[in-house]
């Protein structure tokens, strides 16, 4: 009986292996069309790189569609097929490098469109550097996945090895993104698995830059079904193995979620005020005090978890530059929240501190976290290290400023940064690592130094910029991913959305949706027991992977050579 199965079965497989002569004719010559435009190069080529990293943006949050990487990828290595077919190596540089960088505008362009939103908050100001700003920034950005191009054809060659130079070359290039020029490793091909529980669980692996290079591996497989002069049920070699490790990796991940408990820390209630304030009205001194009152009144109210309102809660927390004004000048502010806050509340929250400068820095202004106890007296500080280039500080400051340029904050002389992250003692919390805005998404860059490890990550961010578009999600996305990367729970507060108490495993524990006034309360999660490997060691992951990549991509040339000879 058993002998009879066996044989149904490898007859189906070989049945399977003959049916890509008849499906697969119409898509092959669309794979021989499409190498053959990436040889010839000019506007063709262009169009369908452009178009080819146009789709895998539908990848991304909010849409979070991992298969478009599938067709995008595929096209991407047909292209590379046909600018790769000259032998000298030089030869295939051009064509290549070209090939990666339409690809890139078009991923980054359709991907990052929404950074435009921020030039509208004052438009009268910034509204005429939107166009420039969406599309040069994505040109810039293009000049990393050219290179990643350029680099991968120095490994092309024939076959199912030239994937894995696709995936190391490519997942160099975003690695070098998210470092080079103070970094910006935002959607990552790796965060096509965020929306994923299961999948996004092999971040405590191999981190990002691992799932980078597993996703540019694995969803490009399928182009193997379109390769010229391979039938047969070796056809499905490649892509099944691709296939089969995604659907391992998402039943790991399920398995993990399954047999890890989320467990509570015991005597915090945390109450996370998302005040969903216009951006064009946040900053208005002339409302401050309106403002402020507008802040303790929604932060005062009873729900269903705390019905006594702030008297159940042991830590409010406000998001990004709660405040329109520097608190220690307006002393009716502390006045106001220590008549608010009782004697068991601390608060967490935003705002601009201003400080001595750091050596070789000339502001004094400071974006930080800032913790105040009920009698309104400011217990400590962490100031932002990373700043956003021309949104908190502008390169070139002093010489851009004279030509009568400002930074989208208009802070005059822009802030200044923290010389290192290091831990918040908040009353009623574990040791936090504070992380304001995007410094959330840096792998293995959220942890401070020190003998003692945080416990949880608080992410205080202001995503009201950019409106109801998809960066606030992709944001979000980015911020689970470094709970799951570390093991820890992350507390996010934003002033229009997305906030949220998410789990050591990117469990969302509860979440107030975009744009919405509202309380979020909710305990706090205790971080795993054992650190995940990847905590750490992305770097070390990332090169390991990257080495591996580029000499199982050269073995069968050795090979070949080694016969010769």
């Amino acid at each position: 009986m058993a002998s009879g199965l066996l044989r149904r079965a490898l007859h189906a497989v070989a049945r399977l292996g003959r049916v890509p002569a008849r499906v697969v004719g119409i898509p092959a010559r669309l794979a021989a069309a499409t190498r053959a435009i990436g040889a010839r190069g000019g506007r063709g080529r262009a169009l369908v790189a452009t178009l080819a990293g146009a789709i895998g943006a539908v990848a991304m949050p909010p849409f979070a569609f991992w298969p478009a990487l599938i067709l995008s990828f595929g096209l991407f290595v047909l292209l590379l097929d046909g600018a790769c077919r000259s032998t000298p190596l030089k030869a295939r540089l051009r064509p290549a490098a070209g090939t990666g960088w339409f690809f890139g505008f078009g991923y980054f362009l359709a991907s990052l469109w929404w950074i435009g939103a921020a030039f509208l908050v004052d438009a009268a100001a910034f509204g005429w550097l939107l166009p420039f700003a969406v599309v040069a920034m994505p040109a810039g950005l293009a000049l990393f996945s050219a290179f990643g191009a350029a680099v991968a054809a120095l490994f092309w060659q024939p076959g199912g090895q030239r994937l894995f130079a696709f995936a190391a070359a490519l997942t160099l290039a975003e690695w070098l993104r998210g470092n080079v020029l103070t970094g910006f490793p935002w959607n990552s091909f790796g965060y096509a698995f965020s929306q994923s529980p299961a999948l996004m669980q092999s971040a405590a692996l191999v981190g990002l830059w691992g799932l980078t290079f597993f996703a540019l591996l694995s969803l490009s497989a399928p182009v193997l079904l379109l390769e010229p002069g391979r039938g047969g049920w070796r056809r499905w070699v490649g892509p099944g193995l691709a296939m089969g490790l995604i659907v391992l990796a998402a039943g790991w991940g399920l398995a993990r979620l399954r047999d890890t408990p989320l467990t509570m820390v015991p005597g915090v209630h945390l109450r996370i005020m998302q005040p969903s304030l216009p951006q064009d009205q946040k900053f208005k001194y002339v409302r401050s005090r309106e403002i402020l009152r507008d802040y303790l009144a929604l932060s005062a109210l009873p729900t269903a978890r705390a019905p006594q309102g702030l008297k159940d809660v042991t830590v409010l927390i406000w998001p990004e530059s709660a405040f329109p004004f520097v608190y220690e000048r307006e002393a009716w502010a502390g006045e106001m929240i220590a008549a608010a806050l009782p004697d068991n509340v601390s608060l967490v929250t935003g705002a601009v501190r201003y400080g001595p400068p750091p050596p070789g820095q000339f502001s004094h202004f400071f974006n930080a976290i800032r913790v105040i106890d009920h009698n309104g007296r400011v217990r400590m500080n962490a100031d932002k290290v990373h700043l956003v280039p021309f949104g908190e500080y502008l390169p070139f400051q002093n010489a851009l400023e004279a030509m009568g340029l400002r930074q989208l904050t208009q802070v005059r002389g822009g802030f200044a940064a923290g010389t290192a992250l290091g831990p918040l003692h908040v009353p009623g919390l574990p040791l936090a690592a504070p992380l304001v805005c995007y410094e959330v998404i840096f792998p293995d860059a959220v942890m401070p130094t020190g003998p003692q490890r945080p416990e949880l990550m608080l992410n205080l961010t202001n995503d009201a910029w950019f409106g109801d578009t998809p960066g606030p999600y992709q944001h979000f996305a980015q911020a689970r991913m470094r709970a799951v990367e570390e093991g820890m729970p992350l507390v996010r507060a934003a002033n229009s959305g997305i906030s949220a108490i998410i789990g050591p495993m990117g469990q969302i524990v509860v979440y107030a949706p975009l744009d919405v006034r509202t309380v979020v309360d909710g305990p706090l999660p205790a971080p795993l027991k054992s650190r995940p490997f990847a905590a750490g060691h992305a770097n070390v992951i990332a090169f390991s992977l990257l080495i591996s990549g580029f000499l199982l991509a050269i073995w069968p040339f050795r090979r070949r050579n080694t016969r010769k000879s």
